[in-house]
């Protein structure tokens, strides 16, 4: 698949390289493809392996829209203080980890998906990737695992773990000043 991987990349950009992340697939990544297996599973006979590959680069580019757009939405304004931007960082790793695993079903190495979906998140709003990365590992700090879906009690405590690291300062604890982007968020 190297071969499509670099025609891809080639024709439409590097946002194309992981057109075939599948599902179940990678050691510590699964990742968020449905309509692509593997080689041995998905190449069949030309016209077929085609549509596949096809539909999985067009599914790939779906996920990474969606993301963009869940980014946005989820992103702490510019001028929040640090109570409220550990709001926002708080509910935006709780959504986006709830999504993934959504996506993935638990399956084997979601978390790596989940732990790049959160570096992502927080360098579209201008954090440096070490910076991200690192504060993304210590929120999670091994407590999610492969085949585990994790239950509600979970995401909460690495959201806010993950904002309380990020800014100093827990989310904030009335959130019915909030409830209209509460509600606005858990619709989509």
């Amino acid at each position: 698949m190297d071969h499509l991987t670099a025609f891809y990349v080639e024709r439409y950009g590097p946002w194309a390289q992981d057109w075939n992340w599948s599902v179940g697939e990678g050691d510590a990544d699964g990742g968020v493809v449905g309509s692509w297996c593997c080689g041995a599973h998905s190449v069949t006979t030309p016209d077929e392996t085609a549509a596949r590959a096809v539909a999985a680069l067009l599914e790939w580019r779906g996920r990474l829209e969606e993301l963009a757009d869940r980014f946005a939405r989820l992103a702490p304004p510019p001028q929040a203080g640090p109570e409220e931007r550990s709001w926002h960082l708080e509910r935006a790793a709780v959504r986006l980890v709830t999504r993934i695993v959504d996506l993935t079903g638990g399956e084997s190495g979601w978390y790596g998906t989940c732990n790049l979906t959160l570096e992502w998140f927080l360098t579209s709003t201008g954090m440096e990737l070490r910076t991200a990365r690192a504060a993304v590992a210590e929120a999670i700090d091994g407590r999610f695992e492969s085949w585990v879906r994790p239950g509600t009690t979970l995401i909460d405590a690495v959201g806010e773990d993950l904002a309380v690291g990020l800014t100093g300062h827990p989310p904030y604890r009335d959130h019915r000043e909030h409830s209209d982007l509460e509600e606005r968020h858990d619709r989509r």
